[in-house]
């Protein structure tokens, strides 16, 4: 799913990719623009983190990006299937939208960053140095995602 936020010069687009099992941000990008390139980023980063898989559900809203044929064929190609929410509710991505929600809050609401590559750094922050290994969650027993993972490793 993808998110934006202002900065001084303009928009910045955020795509990101979350493993439900533990919450985790495994793959995101970060554009001027809103393209199907941004959006089919943040899946291979995860790809690229996680490995091919043998079937992965994708979960999206309809938007063009996500229905367009270039990041439909990358997905089929790359072991994913695409799921996408229905028309205007919210609620069928609950997790993403907790995510963005959590990041507006906790991070980029608060301020307005003067340059987009500022603001790629904060965003970048946030996820690989709070969110993933210290953010705690309710869901995971109040673990951090990266705690979540590494104790179900061992259990």
């Amino acid at each position: 799913m993808r998110t934006y936020n202002w900065t001084a010069e303009g928009w910045l687009y955020v795509a990101v990719v979350i493993d439900l099992f533990s919450r985790r941000v495994v793959g995101w990008s970060m554009s001027d623009s809103m393209t199907a390139q941004l959006v089919t980023d943040a899946p291979m980063m995860a790809v690229r983190r996680r490995g091919k898989p043998d079937a992965l559900p994708h979960h999206s809203d309809q938007g063009s990006q996500y229905t367009s044929e270039k990041f439909q064929r990358l997905m089929a190609d790359n072991g994913v299937t695409c799921s996408m929410s229905r028309s205007g509710n919210v609620w069928d991505n609950a997790a993403m939208e907790s995510f963005f929600s959590l990041l507006k809050i906790e991070r980029v609401g608060r301020k307005t960053c003067r340059t987009r590559n500022h603001a790629k750094a904060d965003v970048f922050d946030y996820i690989e140095r709070f969110y993933n290994p210290t953010r705690r969650h309710s869901t995971l027993g109040y673990l951090s995602p990266k705690n979540f993972e590494r104790q179900a490793q061992v259990a």
